[in-house]
């Protein structure tokens, strides 16, 4: 969305303003390596979007170079901002302003929920609109790892730290009901070392993302928590999550289809058949 106000004395622009969104994730459906079209390995993952929270991103156009944001702690956001500039080659800066409820630290997405919204605002003060292969490209050469909420509810196996889609799976996720909550403190991702997994777990992997894309194909919503809870217990050897093996008997009393983590936070969810 773009709006152009106007000078009270000559009614001609002063300025344009873009407003872009962006929604929160509850951590992954599914995390690990995967192989692409040429068996090249890729780290990629699965986000399983929150509609709930969200990020809003508001850009005004100014005739000079200077890029500011406010908060200023929003480094990330700021620096999404001037990249996509770049990629739309212009010179002249603004001034971006962050709206976020969501939740820092805990695996939610914050950081990548402003970085989305900060480059869908500055496109939408351009007039220019992105597609979202081109904004998850932007959002990684922003913050170094990403994830894949540019696609919104679309689901895609995305590399998060190359901006790239690895498998298209051809539709949204099957209609799910999530009871989540944090199972520890926040986790600063930034110095999180990335998981090293051994060739057991890639084969297993393989096997996961064969079970997403026939949930998917088929709105399957059991099949995915089996893949999401197999996901979530090999994730337990890199970034272990108190009391998860409690929560899976918890999640089987209930019948729920499975139960899924933030790998690289402290999220937990119990995923029901909605």
């Amino acid at each position: 969305m773009a709006a152009a106000s106007k000078s009270p004395r000559h009614g001609e622009p002063l300025q344009t303003i873009g407003v872009g969104t962006a929604i929160c994730h509850h951590g992954e459906l599914l995390q690990g390596v995967f192989e692409d079209r040429n068996g090249q390995l890729h780290r990629g993952l699965v986000t399983l979007p929150l509609a709930k929270l969200a990020s809003k991103a508001t850009f005004t156009c100014t005739a000079t170079t200077a890029l500011t944001v406010h908060p200023g702690d929003r480094t990330k956001a700021v620096l999404a901002a001037r990249k996509t500039l770049d990629h739309l080659d212009i010179a002249e800066g603004g001034i971006l302003h962050i709206d976020s409820d969501i939740p820092i630290g805990h695996g939610y997405g914050s950081s990548t929920a402003d970085v989305v919204a900060a480059i869908r605002a500055v496109a939408a003060a351009h007039t220019v609109h992105l597609l979202p292969s081109r904004i998850s490209q932007l959002a990684v050469a922003a913050e170094q790892a990403s994830d894949a909420i540019a696609f919104d509810g679309h689901a895609v196996l995305f590399a998060q730290r190359e901006g790239i889609v690895l498998e298209d799976f051809g539709g949204s996720l099957p209609p799910l009901l999530l009871v989540g909550f944090r199972g520890g403190p926040p986790i600063d991702t930034l110095n999180l070392p990335p998981a090293r997994y051994d060739s057991v777990e890639i084969q297993q992997f393989r096997v996961l993302r064969a079970l997403v894309a026939y949930a998917i194909r088929y709105q399957d919503p059991n099949c995915l928590g089996r893949a999401a809870t197999a996901s979530a217990l090999l994730s337990q050897r890199h970034l272990p999550k108190r009391g998860l093996e409690r929560v899976i008997e918890i999640a089987e009393g209930a019948g729920a289809c499975g139960v899924q983590v933030a790998h690289s936070g402290s999220l937990i969810g119990i995923l029901l058949d909605r």
